[in-house]
Formats: C-alpha cells, sequence, structure tokens
C-alpha cells in the first residue's frame, strides 16, 4: 500500500539525560544558555503554520530532509551556526529481551551535522511544492538494519528540538459519497483503498447483527427475518457473505471456540438457502472483549479492564457471572455483512444483442422490458464486460417520455467514470430542458456541479452553487442529502483556501464541515475520506474524535481502526487510559499480522518502532507479537 510521509512529531524534553559515549561531533547538549541559544529556533516551530510538514526521506543509503514550505525552512536555519543532525536508530534497541531501555538523548548513531549554508545551498524543488536537501548517508554497517532517522534541529551548535518522525497511513481524501439518482439513489460504495488506487463502482453491502442464546448456536427465524425481507424486496443476490460469530467471554477458549464455528456454519447454510449462486464466505470466529471492556465500564466490574484475559476469565464464574449475565447476552452474536449483486436478466448473452434488443423495446414501447435490458447493460459495463462506449449504440429519443432512460445512461457514465463527468453534465442539461422540474435530473446535475468545479472542470460561481444545492428543497430532496453536498461545497472550498494559504478562511470552512457531518449517516468510506481530510488540513484532534466511538465498537471497518491507531498511538496519556486496551485488543483480534506490523520500521510499513519506547505499548507487543522479527 502506498505511503506518503506526513511527519507528526514528538518532542522528548531535554535535561538531565545522558548522551551516548559517541561522536557527537561540534553539538552543544545540555548547555546553560541553551534558552537563549534555541530561542529563535523554538520561535520558529511555536509559529509554524500546522500545514506545514516535513519528514526525512531514504533513497538507497542517501538520507534527505524533505519540506513543503521553502520560507518556513528559511525560518529554522536562519544563522549560520542553526543546523540539523540524524540520529539513525535501530530496531534492536527495543528487543523483547531487554528487560530496561535507556533512555538517552541519542538513541543510534549520530551523523555529522549540516549548518545553514548547507542545507540552504543544497535545497531543491520536488513535485508537488516540495522541496528537499539531502542531510547524511546511512553508514555501511546500518544498511541491512531496520532503521528510522530522527532529527536534531540545532540553534547556535545547541540542540533544540529533537523529534521522532512516524509515518501515517495515507488514503486519497475525497468527496463524501452524494449517489446519482437512477431507478433509485445508486450510491458509488467506493472501498476504502490506497492513493495508488483508483475507485469504481462496487457491489451493494448490508450488514445485519444476529443474536444467539448461551450455549447454543442456532438463532430465531425472526432474527434473520430483515435478511430476507431486505432480499426479498430487491432485485439482487448475496455475492459474499462475511460472518464474524462472537462469544461472550465467561467460557472456556475451546468451548467458545466450536460456538462460534457453529454459529457461522447455521448462517451460512440459512442464507445459501434463499439462492441458488453459490455464496463465497469468509468467516471469523472471536471472544467478544471489546464489548465487555465498554460495558463493565463505570460498574462496580470496571477493575477487571486491567487485569489480563486469564485472570478475568478466573473471576468471572458462578456468582459473577450470574450477576453479569444482562450485559454478557448482548455479547453472543453475529455480525454479518452481506455483499450483494445485482440480478440481471439474459446474464450470458452479448451486448450486441441486449443493445439491439433495448433498442427495439424502446421503438416497441415496451419500456418495462426496457429497464431491465438497460441494468442487464450496465452491469456488463460495471463488470468490464462491455465497454461503456457502448452506451452511445442505445437510441433513445430525446422525448420526455423517455428521460429516466436517458437520465440513468448519462448518470451512469459519471458513476462508472469520473473523466466523463463533463460529458455526462452536458448530456444532463439537454435533457432538464425537456423535463425542467424533474427532481432525479436536477440532484444529478448539482451532484456532478460540485464534483466539476472540485476538479477545475467548470468555472462556477461560489454562490451559486449554494443556491443551487438549496433549491433542491423545492424538488423535494431529502434534507440530509442537501446537508451532504453542502458538506461537500465546505470540503472544496477548505481546500481551494488551503492552496491559496488562506489559513483563516481554510479554518473556517473545516470548522463547518465539522459541525455539520453530523447531520447525516456516513459510510466507512465517508469516515475514513474525512478523517483523512481533517488530518492533512492540520487537524488531526477533528479526526480523532471523529473515530474515537467507532474504534470501541466490534463492528467497525478494519482500515478505519487501524487508521485511528496511526493517529493516536504517539500520544502518551491517551494510550494510559483503560479504554485504549479496548481500542488495541481490537486491533489485534481483527488483524494480528497487521497489528504487529504497526511497530516495525517506517521503511518496512510501520509506523514507528519508536512506539516501543512507551512501556505499555511494548509490553503489548512483546506479549502478542513474539513471533515477529525484531
Amino acid at each position: 500500500m502506498k505511503k506518503e510521509y506526513l511527519l507528526l512529531i514528538t518532542c522528548l524534553l531535554l535535561g538531565s539525560n545522558m548522551v551516548l559515549s559517541q561522536n557527537t561531533f561540534d553539538i552543544v547538549f545540555n548547555a546553560s544558555d541553551r534558552d537563549e541559544k534555541c530561542k529563535e529556533c523554538i520561535q520558529a516551530f511555536r509559529q509554524k503554520p500546522k500545514e506545514v510538514r516535513y519528514s526525512i526521506v531514504r533513497e538507497n543509503d542517501n538520507l534527505y530532509f524533505e519540506v513543503n514550505d521553502k520560507n518556513w525552512f528559511y525560518t529554522v536555519f536562519k544563522n549560520p551556526d542553526d543546523g540539523m543532525a540524524i540520529d539513525v536508530v535501530l530496531k534492536n534497541r527495543y528487543n523483547c529481551n531487554i528487560a530496561t531501555i535507556n533512555k538517552n538523548q541519542i538513541k543510534g548513531q549520530l551523523l555529522k551535522p549540516i549548518y545553514s549554508e548547507g542545507l540552504k545551498s543544497g535545497l531543491e524543488p520536488r513535485e508537488q511544492n516540495k522541496f528537499r536537501v539531502k542531510v547524511g548517508k546511512i553508514p555501511s554497517g546500518l544498511l541491512n538494519e531496520q532503521l528510522e532517522y530522527n532529527i536534531l534541529f540545532l540553534g547556535k551548535k545547541n540542540l533544540c528540538q529533537y523529534y521522532v518522525t512516524y509515518d501515517l497511513e495515507y488514503y486519497s481524501w475525497d468527496l463524501l459519497d452524494m449517489g446519482m439518482y437512477l431507478d433509485y439513489l445508486s450510491y458509488e460504495t467506493k472501498q476504502i483503498r490506497s492513493t495508488s488506487e483508483k475507485s469504481s463502482i462496487q457491489n451493494k453491502k448490508l450488514k445485519f447483527i444476529i443474536p444467539f442464546e448461551k450455549n447454543k448456536s442456532s438463532f430465531s427465524s425472526s432474527d434473520i427475518k430483515p435478511i430476507y425481507d431486505t432480499l426479498k424486496s430487491t432485485d439482487f443476490d448475496i455475492k459474499a457473505l462475511d460472518i464474524k460469530a462472537y462469544s461472550s467471554i465467561e467460557g472456556s477458549s475451546d468451548r467458545n471456540a466450536q460456538l462460534q464455528e457453529q454459529r457461522a456454519k447455521n448462517m451460512i447454510a440459512a442464507l445459501q438457502a434463499y439462492q441458488k449462486p453459490t455464496i463465497k464466505t469468509t468467516v471469523a470466529s472471536l471472544d467478544n472483549w471489546v464489548e465487555f471492556f465498554n460495558d463493565i465500564e463505570g460498574n462496580k466490574y470496571e477493575y477487571l479492564r486491567s487485569l489480563d484475559k486469564n485472570e478475568i476469565r478466573d473471576i468471572v464464574i458462578g456468582t459473577v457471572a450470574n450477576e453479569l449475565e444482562p450485559i454478557l447476552k448482548k455479547h453472543r452474536k453475529a455480525v454479518v455483512e452481506l455483499e450483494l449483486e445485482k440480478k440481471v436478466i439474459r446474464k450470458g448473452e452479448s451486448i450486441q444483442n441486449l443493445i439491439a434488443d433495448f433498442n427495439k423495446s424502446i421503438t416497441d414501447g415496451k419500456l418495462d422490458v426496457a429497464k431491465e435490458l438497460q441494468n442487464s447493460i450496465f452491469e456488463k459495463m460495471r463488470t468490464k464486460e462491455a465497454s461503456i462506449t457502448n452506451i452511445q449504440d442505445m437510441i433513445i429519443p430525446m422525448h420526455k417520455k423517455y428521460a429516466q432512460f436517458l437520465n440513468k445512461n448519462a448518470s451512469y457514465k459519471c458513476l462508472l467514470d469520473e473523466r466523463l463527468t463533463l460529458i455526462a453534465y452536458k448530456e444532463l442539461l439537454e435533457i432538464e430542458k425537456i423535463v425542467p422540474k424533474d427532481a432525479n435530473v436536477r440532484y444529478n446535475l448539482v451532484a456532478m456541479e460540485i464534483k466539476l468545479w472540485k476538479n477545475n472542470g467548470i468555472n462556477v460561481d461560489e454562490s451559486q452553487i449554494v443556491k443551487d444545492i438549496n433549491d433542491l428543497k423545492k424538488y423535494g430532496i431529502d434534507k440530509s442529502l442537501i446537508s451532504r453536498m453542502m458538506v461537500n461545497f465546505y470540503i472544496v472550498i477548505a481546500d481551494k483556501f488551503m492552496k491559496n494559504r488562506d489559513f483563516d478562511n481554510k479554518d473556517k470552512a473545516i470548522d463547518y464541515v465539522n459541525d455539520n457531518y453530523k447531520n447525516f449517516t456516513l459510510s466507512n468510506y465517508d469516515y475514513l475520506s474525512l478523517a483523512q481530510f481533517f488530518s492533512l488540513y492540520g487537524n488531526s484532534n477533528l479526526a480523532v474524535k471523529l473515530l474515537e466511538r467507532k474504534s470501541r465498537s466490534i463492528d467497525i471497518d478494519e482500515d478505519l481502526l487501524f487508521y485511528y491507531l496511526n493517529l493516536t498511538l504517539i500520544d502518551k496519556e491517551l494510550t494510559k487510559q483503560t479504554n485504549y486496551r479496548t481500542i488495541l485488543l481490537n486491533a489485534y483480534d481483527m488483524n494480528k499480522e497487521r497489528f504487529c506490523k504497526l511497530f516495525n520500521s517506517v521503511d518496512n510499513g510501520g509506523v514507528t518502532f519508536q512506539l516501543l519506547e512507551n512501556e505499555y505499548l511494548r509490553k503489548t507487543y512483546c506479549d502478542n507479537c513474539e513471533s515477529q522479527n525484531l
């Protein structure tokens, strides 16, 4: 997964810590006049706009300092003796066999500092408003080690700031999904993915919670009825099934595992009986520690949250289990996620035959048949059995009788390929002339208008966009959809203010987004996109707040949970809190390999192995990730 170095920082206190017995060159540590010598350096950091980011980038054995603001760079290295040095840190420093980690100012091997003249003369422009300068080479003996690179900022040769870099998983932010009205409001349902992947229309997904009774693997027909009712009322089949089967924590591990497995099998059998096409299934079996820790918060058993799992199980038996039963009975369940695919007629036929019959149905006035054929044609395009260019072979008269067919053809182009949005937009403008009061057409036009404005595809007055959004009320469009569009408007405005370095107005726009996203339901993709948007635009605290409650939920999307960990793992105060243990446990249960990978070096896909300076996180890592190579 592609990553981008977004440097967030941890400042280590400088004081009585000892320096390793190695060459420290001419750097002055802990001088009595340090505050005076470092005054300008510290001031530069205090005045640093939160939008400024920098990092250390490795290429082969070379290390580069990369920054996105040249003016700030010159402020930091203003005086001749202002400079920078790199501390090359080895992961072996945190080996689980070492009882205590030495708390030194310099954690690894210090490279020779570079001062103001060398830094300024070596600074070169890079792509996307980035600048970088070479700051050292990795010692040959360390080239095959897991390494990280901390930065010493020097003011008049004094160590003024020591920073640990860490890497944040990077996802491209996007507008909140507004969908398009076809037969009904159809969302793009984009999957969470890295910047290197393209989004596309995915199958519909639904999620259900099915409860189970104690020591039973069967379930009531009334519990699964909502799934059947949903499938009967739609034109979809189940393509894939993801089941997470949970047991309450008081039983033995072996008995819980048996119950979880049988519960999952029963769910699969019940749903497979609904249809002929085979359902692909994924099953995970877990003890429901996450909700247990959540639900004992604030009652007399809250102390259990600080114990390990075996200690808790020894206590939660007999009378205690009976007292906790009102809580425990809510923890026996299956979280069932269905991936649906549209039922299509004449699935095996060629696109040419389908289009020919569609055109004939339009000519003969058999519009119900034409509607089914149009959907079958779209499905072939979605699955890439046919090209989007085949739409041009569908002959639909420009008449209000066929307005919905015309609307669907134009709008589907935009859903299937955003590069066709301008073409679809112009087509819809023509369609609107024959049905000027059509709510579906008007909604789709405004959604496309916002997308095109974001990507500089059209010139639109900002006040006109606001008017177009608000005017949707006249067409009976739901207010939550209008609110979602208005949030998207402010997301785009914030981006434009950011590019113009108008940080005050950018923050005002972000405040609007933060105050109003609660007015409608967010998809997983929306949550992560919005959190990434907040983080990229200097408001990581808002991203943390957005994801905090969801991170303690068993049905949180995996990428959302790990993104939350990326944002918070370096917060020493937060990681001390009991609630954070629940979040770590949730992540470990969800994906053990990915959890342990968080503690790899930045270059090996981790956040930073220097998280292991935190004794609580180190214990968590050593207890659960012993098989991982240090």
